[in-house]
Parts: structure tokens; C-alpha cells; sequence
């Protein structure tokens, strides 16, 4: 077998195989341990292990035990045979996933991509992996999610989004949007939920430009659209309440954690927690509360972040700024008010070194965010002074 080296060139690799292994191990390139009646690797990874010819591939060992009937259009739709062939399928649709997905699979969706110390969120990704199979927007948003972290990994600045990302987040959002439609079963909510949280990400991580005149806010013909990623986001919550991830035979109950921080009930005055400097250029006060000063939620939240260890920015200190933003400060922002522009900044530099899905974001905006103050609020000295090379940037580095 051979396999690309980092300079492009070819290396040649003799990997021993087992005479008689299961399928599945074998499309994962894995060594089997040929352990009767199912191995060591398809049990960690939850996929029926297939030594006989008549188990599918790659198939989740909760889906084969519900032993749920195919579709007319799946059952009768020409197929390869097992040996070559992995499927995502549901009652209206399916899809065949070719290799490089299938080495995506293995290589990233069984671990946690967003917050990768997270052991519960490892758990949440290993029981949607498995649902993936039966749900195909669920399994082209995971894809399409794995393909940009692969991206990411690479760290071209200049890196734009591959035709399989663009594939495959097209194809999550029609059959989303299709399955909503219709109405929402018991056993569809976490599906739609993962896909939800899934289809933010995408958003939130590809910019549409990656040159700083063309980014927002330099780019003086960009519109509201520029922050599609909010309205995402305010999408995916205005689900909560009808999918409810916190129910009890929810994946994502054992979130609750994470949860409870992204709806912290910030203070409704003072600034307590505030750094001085911020609560200057903010010009927030002892009696400041959220009528009288449009940033007193962002810097209550911001403040919360920037007090964290970078370890220990996870989903929920992030998602807590993101929804106050959703309380009134987006039209600030809209309006590229400065004070708003940086405190976005300020937050990007602190969660974008944390979470890589939204360094993606960062590493064109914060810099365009920088310039954009500099050439048109030069003689704003107490928003400068956070910038690099002012006297309060290595306070809030």
C-alpha cells in the first residue's frame, strides 16, 4: 500500500492484513483481530461487524438492531456490491459514500471537532455518527464539517472552501429544510439538532473572502449579509424549544453543563467583573444597566471569556457572547459603531486562538477589523489603545 508523503512524493508502506477479517476493517485499512462473532475494532467504533457476507458495511449497531424497513426507491435502486458500498439513507433519500468520505469518517466524526477536550461532546459525536447513517442531511453536515477542519489543518490564509465542503453543506440545507417540513417525530429531533449546530458552524467558519479589503468591514459594498453567521445561530435556537435537547432520552442531555453557561443570566447593572479599561471605552458605570448603554450585555459577556483560561474556552463562554449580540448590539455592529467593532475584535482574539472553527473567521476579520478602525476612527484613542501596539493590548492579548 503506498501513501502521500508531506513533500508530495510517494513512500511505500507493506502493512500485514488478516487472511480472514471483516469487511469493515477493511475499508477502514484497519488490522482485524478476526474475534468471532464481531472484533475488537468494530465493537469500539459501533458498526455491526460484518465477517459474514450478508451484514452491510460500516452499518451502526443501533440502527441494525431496530431492523427498520427501506424505502421502495432504496430497496429497488441498483447497488454494488457490500463489499465496495456504504450507504446514508432514510425514507426519502440515500447516499453512497465514496472513499474519501469513508476515510473522513474514520478519521475524524468519532471525535469531538468543536471542543476536542470535551468527553461529552466525544460522546454526542460517537451516538451522531451512528445516526448519520439513517439520517443523510445529518451525515452530509458531519462531512461537510470534517472536510473544513481538514481545511483548517492545512492553515492556508488564503485557504477557500473545497467543492466536497460546498457539496455537501448544499445538500444538508435542502434536505433539512425538506424534513422540516414535515412534522417532527420523537426520533428525528436529535438528528435535526446535530445538524442544526453543524450547519452554524459551516457558516461561521467560511467567510466569504479571504482578502483583507474584501472582508468585513473594510469592504464598504458588504450588507447585512456579511453576518449571516448570527442569523444562523438565531435559527438554531429558535429550535430549542421545539426539539428540546435537554429532554430525557436526549444525546445531548449529558451537554446540560455547557448549556447552563451559554445561559448565564448576566447582571442587569454595574459592572462588577468589567475590566476598568473596558468599562471606560464602553462607558459603563456603576449605574449603567441594559437601557441606558447598548454594551452592557457584550461586555458582561466578553468580560466572562476574557477571565477564562484559554483551556477553558469551551461552547458555552462562546455561545453567551454570541446571544447578546442577538439582544440589540447587532445593529451596532451593523453599523460598524466602533465600540462594537471592538468588542467583536476582542472576542476573536481570545476564542479564535480556543476553537478552530472560529480562528477560520478570525484570521480574516480581526485584522480587517484593525485596519478598519484605524482608517476611520484614527482619532478614537481609547478604542486604539486596545489594538496591537497600544498601551492596553497586551492586557487583553
Amino acid at each position: 500500500m503506498s501513501i502521500q508523503s508531506s513533500s508530495g512524493g510517494t513512500q511505500c508502506q507493506t502493512r500485514r492484513r488478516s487472511r480472514y477479517g471483516c469487511r469493515n476493517c477493511k475499508l477502514r485499512k484497519l488490522k482485524c483481530d478476526e474475534g468471532k462473532p464481531e472484533c475488537k475494532k468494530c465493537r469500539s467504533f459501533g458498526v455491526v461487524c460484518n465477517f459474514i457476507s450478508n451484514t452491510p458495511d460500516l452499518h451502526p449497531i443501533t440502527a441494525f438492531k431496530r431492523q427498520q424497513p427501506l424505502t421502495a426507491a432504496w430497496a429497488t435502486a441498483p447497488r454494488p456490491s457490500l463489499t465496495d458500498a456504504v450507504w446514508t439513507a432514510d425514507a426519502s433519500t440515500f447516499y453512497k459514500l465514496n472513499a474519501r468520505c469513508q476515510d473522513f469518517i474514520t478519521r475524524y466524526l468519532g471525535r469531538s471537532l468543536l471542543t476536542p477536550n470535551d468527553e461529552n461532546m466525544k460522546q454526542v459525536n460517537r451516538k451522531l455518527l451512528e445516526l448519520a447513517f439513517e439520517y443523510p442531511f445529518l451525515m452530509h453536515a458531519s462531512l461537510a464539517v470534517a472536510f473544513t477542519y481538514d481545511r483548517h489543518l492545512n492553515n492556508l490564509k488564503d485557504s477557500r472552501r473545497s467543492l466536497e465542503e460546498c457539496y455537501h453543506w448544499s445538500r444538508s440545507t435542502a434536505l433539512l429544510n425538506k424534513r422540516l417540513q414535515k412534522p417532527i417525530q420523537e426520533q428525528d429531533k436529535d438528528p435535526i439538532w446535530g445538524t442544526a449546530a453543524a450547519l452554524v458552524i459551516l457558516t461561521f467558519s467560511s467567510p466569504d473572502t479571504h482578502t483583507l479589503e474584501g472582508a468585513w468591514p473594510l469592504n464598504a459594498f458588504a450588507d447585512s449579509s456579511e453576518l449571516d453567521w448570527l442569523r444562523m445561530n438565531e435559527c438554531k435556537m429558535a429550535l430549542w424549544n421545539i426539539l428540546d435537547p435537554l429532554r430525557s432520552n436526549s444525546i445531548f442531555r449529558v451537554m446540560a453543563p455547557t448549556y447552563a453557561v451559554m445561559n448565564t443570566r448576566l447582571p442587569e447593572a454595574g459592572i462588577d467583573e468589567i475590566p476598568s479599561p473596558l468599562a471606560a471605552v464602553c462607558k459603563l458605570t456603576d449605574s449603567s444597566n441594559p437601557t441606558t448603554n447598548p454594551y452592557f450585555y457584550a461586555a458582561h459577556a466578553l468580560s466572562v471569556v476574557l477571565s477564562l483560561s484559554d483551556s477553558a474556552v469551551t461552547t458555552g463562554p462562546t455561545q453567551l457572547f454570541l446571544q447578546t449580540i442577538n439582544r440589540g448590539f447587532k445593529q451596532l455592529l451593523l453599523e460598524r459603531n466602533p465600540v462594537a467593532l471592538l468588542l467583536l475584535y476582542l472576542w476573536y482574539r481570545k476564542v479564535g486562538r480556543c476553537l478552530w472553527w472560529i480562528e477560520l473567521r478570525a484570521r480574516v476579520e480581526c485584522p480587517a477589523i484593525c485596519v478598519y478602525l484605524r482608517r476611520y476612527h484614527g482619532d478614537n484613542a481609547d478604542v486604539l489603545a486596545f489594538l496591537p501596539g497600544g498601551a492596553l493590548a497586551g492586557q487583553f492579548d
